[in-house]
């Protein structure tokens, strides 16, 4: 009968399973910030869509392993993420690429909508285009934090977070984040909120760990 090896180790809130697989694993959660109340949609040019205001996107945090890693892993071509433009809002608000990778933005929405950005990241315009028109991609090539616009609706606003790391995850609503398949060795993981909100924790990663890592709040 084959016979499993399992330590468990509970330490300052982490806990490692040590089992008979190469890579490791990491999950927790991510205490996330309450829900932002919206207020009124103002809108330019006079456009007068008659349109739900609706709840913004819920709370989410991007989970990241940063470090040295020893492959110099590239996204591939095809892969394009999406930030959709749908009930006046970004949607989803928040996403994480790597860098290299792109991102469609698809008008879903029955008026014209604009995506620009001004970050030093990334820069760029995709000018106005309605639903039925073919959405945007932007590539983006440096590593950073860029917040895209809408040149026409004020209120909508959207995060890109571009990392060096192939390894990443976005929450769900709850702040539950499963990291897999990550290498070995001595890491830091980050929780990202926002540009003012980063919170993050050393890891050593060894053969086989499953570990659980949680990120109160400040």
């Amino acid at each position: 009968m084959n016979a499993r090896l399992l330590t468990l180790v509970c330490v300052t809130g982490l806990t490692v399973d040590v089992s008979a697989k190469d890579d490791a694993s990491l999950e927790g959660t991510v205490q996330l910030p309450p829900p932002v109340v919206e207020r009124a949609l103002n809108q330019r040019y006079g456009t007068n869509v008659e349109a739900p205001l609706t709840p913004s996107n819920p709370p989410a945090a991007i989970v990241y392993l940063e470090g040295n890693f020893t492959a110099n892993t590239k996204p591939k071509s095809d892969d394009v993420a999406q930030m959709a433009q749908k009930n006046m809002l970004f949607a989803p608000d928040l996403i994480a690429v790597h860098t290299g990778g792109s991102v469609q933005f698809p008008n879903l929405d029955e008026t014209y909508h604009n995506v620009f950005s001004y970050s030093k990241a990334k820069r760029f315009d995709l000018g106005r285009y309605r639903k039925e028109e073919k959405p945007g991609t932007v590539v983006f090539d440096k590593p950073g934090v860029v917040t895209v616009h809408c040149e026409i609706h004020d209120r909508m606003r959207g995060t890109v977070l571009v990392l060096e790391t192939p390894y990443f995850q976005k929450t769900d609503s709850a702040g539950h984040y499963r990291l897999d398949h990550l290498p070995i060795g001595h890491f830091t993981v980050k929780a990202w909120i926002n540009e003012a909100d980063v919170r993050e924790r050393a890891v050593d990663l060894k053969s086989g760990a499953r570990l659980q890592l949680d990120f109160p709040a400040k």
